[in-house]
């Protein structure tokens, strides 16, 4: 479902990209596909000099969909960018990249903290974010935070998810659970 970035990818992602319902809300935005390839190749440059994390998000049959992305990183935290093509909005793919994404991050790469911005107005992005159990609305736990990413104009909304929290939700993966756990 995940795959690290390369620059293959690149004309259908940027296809995607293009769409309204996507654009306004993608981070690296690209308004030609030579523009998409630099930013791709940059992004994968900065991946290997450690200053983020960057996957494709694939379908079923390998075909990339969107990007999962982590900026930011500073003391084990980091800011989450995540975008999905029109087509496959509702199906699912968002939470399934998120939690492989969140067990890369937590398990393999050491990461604390996982921080959400969410324009007010990406009612969407909103939502997404609340239906994943492990996700705390973060504007007055992490003050300094929010006020920092909303310093020019009050648009954002925060989230965070700790490391923490998310072990806590997540005491055994889904292949895990046979279905006869005993319940006491």
């Amino acid at each position: 479902m995940l795959k690290t970035r390369d620059l293959y990818e690149v004309p259908t992602l940027f296809e995607l990209l293009l769409d309204p319902k996507v654009y306004p809300f993608v981070r690296d935005k690209a308004e030609s596909i030579d523009e998409y390839y630099f930013l791709t190749k940059k992004t994968i440059e900065a991946e290997y000099r450690g200053e983020l994390i960057s996957r494709t998000i694939l379908d079923e049959y390998e075909k990339p969909i969107g990007t999962i992305n982590l900026y930011d990183i500073y003391n084990n935290y980091g800011f989450l960018a995540t975008w999905l093509g029109s087509p496959y909005f509702g199906k699912g793919y968002n939470q399934i990249a998120k939690e492989q994404f969140f067990n890369e991050l937590f398990y393999e790469k050491g990461m604390e903290g996982i921080f959400m911005k969410v324009r007010r107005i990406n009612q969407r992005s909103i939502h997404a974010a609340m239906k994943l159990p492990y996700v705390s609305h973060a504007n007055y736990l992490f003050p300094e935070i929010y006020e920092e990413i909303n310093k020019d104009e009050d648009v954002f909304e925060l989230f965070v998810i700790t490391k923490e929290h998310y072990t806590t939700y997540l005491p055994f993966t889904r292949e895990e659970s046979t279905g006869d756990e005993e319940v006491s």
